[in-house]
């Protein structure tokens, strides 16, 4: 695993982790709200990716090692976080890698489109995400997420943790729970905040995109309902669509195997 140090355009340090086979097609994954890179963990260290693919996964900024600004001006215009994917992807010497977006990044993504265009990106896999701004798309567990905005640290604690196991359809080990909630735990309640604080995303974006576009969602998704992966699905142009049987918000969590073999073969599909 190789560390970079990556500065976003207005100063924001990002910490990236890159790993696998440089010469292999090329994959970036970003997370979703309050998480990092260590959910991608069941991914970048697998032999298998490691071995085909070059890999890349990066903290967004006010989470995890990035640099943790706090203000509205730091994360509301869209431009921002997209400006921090290109500078990623940039600074790793990518050409076209195949984006991997986890929930929020599903809204990143469409930004980073928006902004910079379709050229430098090889294919999107959007995974439990959300790419259109609406509460038909929104479960029940979103509702843990008011308490995680909380400066009192107790009811802060106690929100976060309830988010971590809901986001799983079955029970996980002591372990997988105390890592996901160390981790989110780093994320100031004002950087969450701030998150929620963007404009709506109206999904303009989606009919225009033109490379492959993979989406995957679990059917026992509580927190981005399964419709939402319907709608991307039905909204770009050749998307496909692959339903995870009782898994919930976290199909490259809870069902690895098959998610990490999807993502290779649509890998390559991409590349060919």
């Amino acid at each position: 695993m190789q560390n970079l140090n990556v500065t976003a355009p207005d100063g924001t340090p990002l910490a990236v982790q890159v790993c696998g086979n440089l010469q292999g097609g090329e994959i970036v994954f970003i997370h979703g709200f309050s998480q990092c890179h260590l959910a991608w963990a069941r991914q970048m260290e697998d032999a298998d990716l490691a071995r085909d693919f070059r890999m890349t996964a990066y903290d967004l900024r006010g989470h995890g090692g990035s640099g943790k600004p706090v203000g509205r001006e730091w994360y509301y215009e869209n431009r921002i976080l997209a400006d921090d994917l290109a500078a990623v992807i940039a600074a790793a010497g990518l050409a076209r890698p195949v984006l991997v977006a986890w929930s929020y990044a599903g809204r990143i993504v469409s930004d980073y489109v928006r902004v910079h265009g379709q050229e430098r990106i090889g294919g999107i896999v959007f995974v439990g995400a959300v790419t259109k701004s609406g509460k038909q798309f929104i479960g029940p567990g979103m509702d843990l997420t008011a308490g995680m905005l909380s400066e009192d640290i107790g009811v802060n604690v106690a929100a976060t943790r309830r988010f971590v196991r809901v986001c799983f359809a079955r029970e996980q080990p002591q372990e997988t729970i105390e890592t996901l909630l160390d981790y989110n735990m780093m994320v100031p309640p004002k950087v969450r905040a701030c998150l929620f604080d963007r404009p709506r995303n109206d999904g303009e974006a989606l009919p225009s995109l033109r490379v492959p576009v993979l989406v995957m969602h679990g059917d026992k998704d509580l927190m981005v309902l399964p419709v939402a992966g319907e709608f991307t699905a039905s909204a770009v142009p050749g998307a496909k669509l692959s339903i995870f049987e009782g898994v919930g918000h976290t199909p490259h969590m809870e069902d690895p195997v098959r998610f990490n073999r999807e993502l290779a073969a649509f890998v390559r599909a991409s590349s060919a």
